[in-house]
């Protein structure tokens, strides 16, 4: 059959969406694991995109954008194939963890081994099963836990042909990112792959207007990659660019006041907030160590000395 994709042994015929349920492994006790994918191949041929999320198990906001974005698409509009994994790290979905039953980072044991730990076997399993049939990918994160983001995507600017579908997206932030070792970016960079990781809101907890940025992103992205026409429901803007970042550390330990939020922005030698102690005396201020913008921040008061507190996006302020 033209156009037809085959995964995990299934053939998806053009103008058609099927789920599969690719097996991983077993619980202690026994009950299967599968991987959940939804495979929906268009009319015609075109880019094959995939859709990841919760490869930290509790990082959820992806997890309803994948569900939004193909609840909305219809196969006879779509040239292509739309590989969507709404579920990447079942294990930690399951605990509500980041990580794996074996402490490991899913994220940092790309491409992975058949023989390895857990995780080395599933990344090994994604990239065989989903990044090796894709052209495309766009991965959903949420900050790590106790922290929030700025809906942002973070990708290889350096890249030309990354740069500019990461440009397609138009999210608030598009920040230049390095791959990081054992990273699913860096496994799919490395086979000629442009990935995007979208990231907004925080663990545990769904984010209604970095779920929308995410789900409007991903449409414009498709229509980027010619796979599928789109309607906006949201003001088109043109993503501010960041180069550098850096977090403002806690001097010492107590109870966080805040006094900015995300997406404002600050000045160099600005008052972020003060940490006290319980009683609110001791007082110590926390200042910006640059002009720019706050762009995630942490959603516990209670730190200790050292602990990150709030991560700026270091630019000159008349951008």
């Amino acid at each position: 059959m033209d156009h037809a994709i085959e995964i995990a042994g299934e053939i998806i015929a053009p103008g058609k969406r099927k789920r599969l349920d690719i097996p991983v492994g077993h619980l202690a006790t026994q009950i299967p694991i599968n991987l959940p994918v939804i495979v929906v191949n268009g009319q015609g041929a075109g880019p094959k995109l995939w859709l990841s999320a919760a490869i930290h198990g509790d990082e959820i906001n992806g997890v309803e954008i994948i569900r939004q974005v193909l609840a909305r698409v219809r196969t006879k509009y779509l040239e292509g194939t739309i590989i969507a994994v709404p579920v990447v790290n079942v294990f930690g979905f399951i605990e509500q963890s980041r990580y794996l039953p074996d402490r490991r980072d899913l994220n940092r044991s790309f491409p992975g081994s058949p023989n390895g730990s857990l995780a080395s076997r599933l990344a090994y399993l994604f990239m065989e099963e989903v990044v090796k049939h894709s052209t495309h990918g766009i991965d959903l994160h949420t900050a790590g836990q106790p922290r929030t983001n700025m809906p942002q995507v973070r990708a290889n600017l350096e890249d030309e042909a990354t740069y500019n579908f990461a440009q397609s997206f138009g999210a608030p932030l598009l920040i230049h990112s390095s791959h990081r070792d054992g990273s699913l970016r860096q496994a799919a960079a490395s086979k000629g792959i442009p990935v995007l990781l979208y990231e907004g809101g925080e663990a545990l907890r769904f984010d209604g207007s970095a779920i929308q940025i995410g789900v409007e992103g991903i449409f414009r992205a498709m229509a980027y990659l010619q796979m599928y026409p789109y309607t906006s429901t949201l003001i088109d803007r043109n993503s501010i660019e960041v180069r550098e970042t850096t977090w403002v550390r806690a001097s010492r330990g107590g109870v966080v006041h805040l006094g900015v939020c995300l997406g404002e922005r600050v000045k160099k030698r600005q008052s972020l907030g003060m940490i006290t102690d319980a009683f609110g005396e001791d007082k110590v201020k926390i200042s910006s160590p640059a002009d720019g913008m706050v762009i995630g921040h942490v959603q516990n008061p209670l730190v200790n000395q050292g602990d990150a507190i709030v991560q700026l996006a270091k630019f000159n302020l008349t951008i």
